[in-house]
C-alpha cells in the first residue's frame, strides 16, 4: 500500500501543478476583499531579516483602465529601459524551453512561424494587461540589490498560489518593468525604488485557446545534484 500524503504537502503540490499563466481574461472586477486577501498572503512571505522590501501599486476599474491606455501610447515611442538588467542571452537548453513556451503560445492562437505582425501583436498584449481588471506593480528598495528582487520574487510566488487558490487566473510580467521610467512617473514611485515585475489578474477566460495549453518541467534529475558521501 503507497504511504499516505501529508494532506498540507499534497494541497500544496496541487496548487504548484495547477497554476498557469492566464493570458485572457474576463472584464469582472475581483472585489476588494478578495484581492486584500490574496495580498494579506503576500505578506507572510520571508525575507532577508525579515526587511520585507516590496511595494505594491494596485489597479482597479477606471485605475486600470487609464494605465493600460497611457501604457500602451507610451510604448509606441519610447525604448524599453528596465531598473534591472534583462539577460543577456537564452543559450542551450534555455534557448530551447524558452522557444517550446513560444511555440506552445503562438500554436495556441494558430500564429504560425514568420507570420511577424500576428507575433508583434500578441507581443503586445502584455501592455493591454491581457485585458485583466487588474495590475500589481511590485517594487523593491533600490539598496537592497539584487536581494530585495529575490525576496519580491518569493512574494510573487505567494501571491499567484494564492490567486490559484481563489480562483484567480494572474499572469506575471517582467515586460511591464522594461518600461520602468514610465512607471515611475505614472504612479510617483521615488527612484530610491526599482521596479521588479508587473502581474496581471483577475477572473480567467477559460474558454480562450490562448489558456488552454500548459508548459512542461524538467525532471528532477536534470535540476539537482546530490552528494552523499
Amino acid at each position: 500500500m503507497a504511504p499516505t500524503e501529508n494532506p498540507d504537502f499534497a494541497a500544496l503540490r496541487r496548487l504548484a501543478d495547477e497554476r498557469w499563466t492566464c493570458r485572457q481574461f474576463k472584464p469582472d472586477q475581483v472585489d476588494r476583499t478578495t484581492i486584500e486577501q490574496l495580498l494579506a498572503l503576500g505578506q507572510r512571505t520571508p525575507s532577508w531579516c525579515n526587511t520585507q522590501p516590496w511595494q505594491v501599486v494596485v489597479t482597479a476599474g477606471e485605475g486600470t483602465d487609464r494605465f493600460r491606455k497611457e501604457l500602451l501610447a507610451h510604448i509606441q515611442t519610447s525604448a524599453t529601459a528596465p531598473d534591472f538588467e534583462f539577460p543577456a542571452a537564452y543559450e542551450g537548453i534555455y534557448r530551447e524551453r524558452r522557444r517550446a513556451c513560444g511555440f506552445q503560445l503562438y500554436d495556441s492562437l494558430g500564429i504560425v512561424k514568420g507570420d511577424h505582425e500576428k507575433t508583434m501583436r500578441q507581443m503586445v498584449r502584455n501592455f493591454e494587461l491581457f485585458d485583466a481588471p487588474h495590475v500589481a506593480i511590485v517594487t523593491s528598495e533600490a539598496d537592497l540589490g539584487v536581494y530585495g528582487a529575490i525576496d519580491c520574487g518569493l512574494w510573487l510566488e505567494n501571491f499567484l498560489l494564492g490567486a490559484q487558490a481563489l480562483g484567480l487566473g494572474a499572469a506575471p510580467q517582467a515586460a511591464l518593468a522594461s518600461y520602468s521610467p514610465f512607471i515611475h512617473e505614472y504612479f510617483g514611485i521615488p527612484d530610491t525604488r526599482k521596479v521588479v515585475f508587473g502581474v496581471s489578474f483577475g477572473y480567467p477566460d477559460a474558454d480562450h485557446p490562448v489558456n488552454g495549453f500548459r508548459t512542461a518541467r524538467a525532471p528532477l534529475d536534470d535540476q539537482v545534484t546530490w552528494h552523499t558521501s
